[in-house]
């Protein structure tokens, strides 16, 4: 007999892509429009997305800039990242938004890495409960009398590995995020 980990494997992939969504959510010294992701405006009477009203992009390193479809729309824009308060400067001219992203201090670095530390740890988690879940119900079958003992152990080793490799995956997206924050 086979166990299905299919389950278990789109799980352990769900982890890894949240954690990843996460890691994009956090702010380091370089410009990323990711950040802007959830912002939406008030725009001709309801909120809209923020990348539905105005071309993002980066215009150097430390800068987004963000230039509204419709000109009048720069204020609203404007009010909006700032009342996201994401730790950007925001500033409206001529062209549209500018938003710049401030050095980072070491302070600021040493919470970034403990906040991305706490996400990982999350993750792993979410990994653990997951495993528990399968392993409980590789137990059942086998009590049932669907597994053999030596079919349960073999399970075991399999899933364990499945686990093994996201947590590897997990450990990669956190290096990733620690050099960025260092950098």
């Amino acid at each position: 007999m086979n166990y299905d980990f299919k389950i278990l494997k789109e799980k352990a992939k769900g982890v890894e892509e949240w954690l990843k969504k996460e890691y994009m959510g956090l702010r380091t010294g370089v410009a990323s429009t990711s950040i802007l992701d959830g912002i939406s405006i008030d725009a001709y009477g309801s909120k809209m997305p923020l990348n539905q009203v105005a071309n993002i992009g980066t215009e150097d390193a430390r800068t987004i800039r963000i230039t509204p479809w419709d000109k009048t729309q720069s204020k609203a824009i404007e009010k909006a990242i700032t009342l996201a308060d994401l730790g950007v400067s925001v500033g409206a001219d001529d062209k549209g938004v500018r938003v710049s992203f401030p050095e980072l201090t070491t302070e600021r670095r040493a919470m970034i890495i403990k906040t991305a530390k706490q996400k990982l740890e999350d993750a792993r988690v979410n990994l653990r409960s997951v495993r528990e879940d399968v392993w409980g119900d590789i137990q059942e079958k086998e009590k049932g009398g669907e597994l053999t003992e030596d079919e349960r152990i073999r399970f075991k080793k399999e899933m364990q590995s499945i686990i093994d490799e996201s947590n590897s995956n997990l450990e990669v997206l956190f290096d990733k995020k620690d050099k960025e924050i260092n950098s």
